[in-house]
């Protein structure tokens, strides 16, 4: 993407343009209720939730930290991401120490900042193959870039499965 006038690229938009990956910018209007990070709310602005994908980050007994991704009007299926990453069992890595593991804040985790910082194992929910495009975080809250599902499993090095309930 050439300079022009929007939005200050993130360090993942930046990885992105590193290995050539086409990707459109998007931004969604944010609030808090209350105090709690868990009540971070989002304006889609008419785009469809079922194309914005969450970045959940999980700890396995084997692989340790992990990294599933679903679209964010879904549930997340424990054991189904545990069977495909060769864990017995997976649970949620607390938000107390999600900044620790990942780098990121609640609602700003991304799979290409986590893998290029510490290449733990990432696992895409299937049905993000069917469409052409879907939305992952940039890195920031409110910040996403909109590409190919191929083209992020390829940068890093996800596996594709069924992973909702």
């Amino acid at each position: 993407m050439s300079k022009k006038k929007g939005i200050k690229k993130t360090q993942v938009e930046q990885i992105l343009d590193k290995h050539h990956i086409p990707y459109q910018q998007a931004a969604f209007a944010t609030t808090q209720d209350g105090d709690s990070a868990r009540s971070l709310k989002m304006d889609h602005q008419g785009i469809d939730d079922h194309l914005i994908y969450k970045t959940l980050v999980l700890r396995g007994n084997v692989t340790g930290p992990l990294v599933g991704v679903v679209p964010i009007d879904r549930h997340l299926d424990e054991k189904a991401l545990a069977r495909v990453s060769g864990n017995k069992k997976v649970e949620m890595v607390p938000l107390k120490d999600l900044l620790k593991t990942t780098g990121y804040v609640h609602g700003a985790n991304t799979p290409i900042g986590i893998y290029e910082k510490y290449h733990y194992p990432i696992f895409i929910d299937n049905e993000a193959q069917a469409t052409p495009t879907i939305y992952v975080s940039s890195g920031q809250v409110g910040r996403s870039v909109q590409l190919k599902a191929s083209d992020l499993a390829d940068l890093v090095d996800a596996t594709f499965a069924d992973l909702q309930k």
